[in-house]
């Protein structure tokens, strides 16, 4: 009897598609997306949004249409974004019950119940500075005095009916704010998804053009986190699980991967990944210019998401990815 091995030939598992399909480690789905839904004042009224091509603003009635539609290609989830008719110093319009995020999430939760709602918590698109918390008189973000803001507006979303409410600010402490808020108003079982690892990325372009959120002066480098440093998300990570956080989310995504993979073996807690809108409208350009292949590049892009560790990819390709999906 030899006692060489076997030869192994991996290329006997790509042969076709069947057996690709058969032997797929990473396989993603509908059920894996959010999407995210820009609301505005009105009514009847649709927003093309210039900077990121077939995404719009709606105003309350059309976001309905919208999630129903969502709903019947199998997405589960939609993040609600919104653009006050008002703003001041402390953002007051973000926990107003009238503003189109609680109209939106009330008018949805009734229409399409089986869809789960997420309602983004932060500042910046409600004050007049573009800033996500209250402003020192220097200018600078005060952490504390923005924590019952915050607390205030994750109230006020799941009183709306916001299965999820998801803090984007960035501030410390948010997350243990926002659990006894909740708690103590009666809504033990809304869920938070902390964006505990953000970036202060320039990907965020486009959606600030869309959400009408740029700073009007500096930058938000000081509260949300630097780029180079990978140890550092670890740390904000298992803060936020301390302090309640149901799940943590990564944003960016795309040039964060190797971040999606260090929390998602560190931590115990689903894991969210935003597909951001610098990361969209790329694509978007890209595949208007004929230079690449659109579907196929978005289903990769949201596979290495996926394989990287995201249990929940938020993503503005999720409709069309849930099409081709069901067509594949």
């Amino acid at each position: 009897m030899s006692n060489d091995k076997p030869i192994t030939r991996p290329r006997r598992l790509r042969k076709n598609a069947a057996i690709r399909a058969l032997v797929q480690e990473t396989k993603i789905s509908a059920d894996d997306f959010v999407y995210p839904i820009f609301v505005i004042p009105g009514k009847d009224k649709i927003e093309p949004i210039e900077s990121m091509p077939d995404c719009f603003r709606l105003t309350v009635d059309n976001a309905v249409k919208l999630a129903e539609k969502i709903a019947g290609l199998g997405i589960r989830a939609v993040e609600i974004f919104g653009l006050p008719e008002y703003k001041d110093e402390f953002g007051s319009a973000a926990w107003d019950r009238e503003s189109p995020v609680q109209r939106a999430l009330a008018a949805i939760k009734k229409a399409v119940p089986e869809l789960l709602l997420i309602g983004d918590v932060c500042l910046c698109q409600y004050t007049n500075h573009g800033h996500c918390g209250k402003l020192t008189d220097d200018g600078y973000v005060d952490n504390d005095k923005t924590l019952p803001l915050l607390a205030r507006v994750a109230v006020s979303q799941a009183a709306a009916g916001a299965d999820i409410v998801a803090p984007s600010d960035m501030m410390d402490g948010r997350v243990a704010a926002i659990r006894a808020a909740l708690d103590k108003n009666g809504f033990c079982n809304t869920a938070i998804m902390s964006y505990a690892v953000k970036y202060a990325s320039a990907f965020y372009g486009p959606f600030r053009d869309a959400a009408d959120s740029a700073p009007s002066f500096g930058d938000r480098k000081s509260y949300q986190s630097d780029p180079a440093n990978a140890r550092e998300a670890l740390k904000e990570a298992a803060l936020d699980i301390n302090e309640g956080a149901d799940i943590i989310m990564v944003k960016p995504a795309l040039s964060y991967l190797d971040i999606v993979q260090k929390v998602h073996e560190q931590t115990n807690c689903p894991i969210a990944t935003y597909n951001v809108s610098g990361e969209y409208a790329m694509v978007k350009a890209a595949a208007k210019n004929g230079w690449i292949d659109e579907r196929r590049i978005v289903l990769e892009e949201l596979t290495a998401m996926k394989r990287a560790g995201a249990d929940i990819i938020i993503t503005y390709h999720a409709i069309d990815a849930a099409r081709w999906l069901m067509s594949a």
